[in-house]
């Protein structure tokens, strides 16, 4: 048991099924008191009724506050799972990017301005970021999604970076591939980069548990990711060179 969590108000938003569920069990399995959020109000009612947890179905924008009340008053962990995965390029509807903007960014800064006031005052509080390893590399085929999850990352960074002599806790989540609804979601992209190392999301949910007891930061379900980023830092030009080539390649089998 990770002593840090047991009894620990939890709040997992995008919880009704995928990475979320899995988060959402995980946490209960720990001992926390978890309120489960999604869209579809009979999906988190089935993951909450399934942990013993509370349903509270809805915008994750806008739950914060009946969350808070869910829990008698206070929330410990905040879990910013939810997300949207849209695909296209730079000329995708702005409808697309508008919603990946909101869904995958101003969600995480909305919940943090409504949060951050008691923690700060207590000295503690933990915010979780579902970010993607498309935050800290890319995705072809999906601009709207690397780039808001580019953000996504940078929040949670400056989270961190801002507040952690305060007791703020946070923990970025950079899976590549995870045997989701989402993942199928990306077609044929999503078939040559991510499923061939593509994990179960409870994989996820182990990941952050590590991280968690070692107080880490950056979570990489996937390690070699953390490869990928070195050298995407090392030598920008040659990345970007061999993902164009993984590009070039989905083109030429169709796209």
């Amino acid at each position: 048991m990770v002593e840090a969590v047991q009894d620990a108000g939890v709040v997992v938003t995008g919880a009704g099924g995928g990475i979320g569920a899995a988060l959402a069990r995980r946490f209960a399995s720990e001992g926390a008191r978890v309120v489960v959020n999604d869209l579809d109000g009979a999906k988190a009612k089935a993951v909450a009724d399934e942990i013993g947890g509370i349903a509270v179905p809805g915008d994750a924008s806008a739950i914060v506050t009946e969350a808070r009340d869910a829990l008698g008053g206070t929330v410990d962990v905040y879990c910013a799972n939810a997300g949207v995965a849209l695909g296209g390029a730079e000329l995708a509807d702005e409808k697309a990017w508008a919603l990946s903007w909101d869904v995958n960014v101003m969600a995480h800064v909305r919940a943090a301005h409504e949060l951050l006031p008691a923690w700060l005052e207590r000295g503690s509080g933990r915010f979780v970021s579902t970010v993607s390893a498309a935050g800290l590399l890319t995705m072809i085929g999906a601009a709207p999604y690397s780039v808001t999850k580019h953000g996504a990352y940078a929040f949670a960074e400056w989270l961190s970076m801002t507040y952690r002599h305060r007791g703020l806790k946070v923990h970025a989540i950079c899976p590549q591939g995870v045997r989701t609804d989402m993942l199928d979601a990306t077609g044929s992209a999503g078939d040559l980069v991510l499923t061939p190392t593509a994990i179960e999301p409870g994989a996820v949910a182990d990941a952050l548990f590590e991280g968690i007891e070692a107080d880490r930061f950056l979570i990489l379900p996937h390690p070699e990711v953390a490869g990928y980023y070195q050298a995407r830092a090392a030598d920008p030009d040659r990345w970007l060179t061999n993902m164009n080539h993984i590009q070039q390649k989905w083109e030429a089998d169709g796209r």
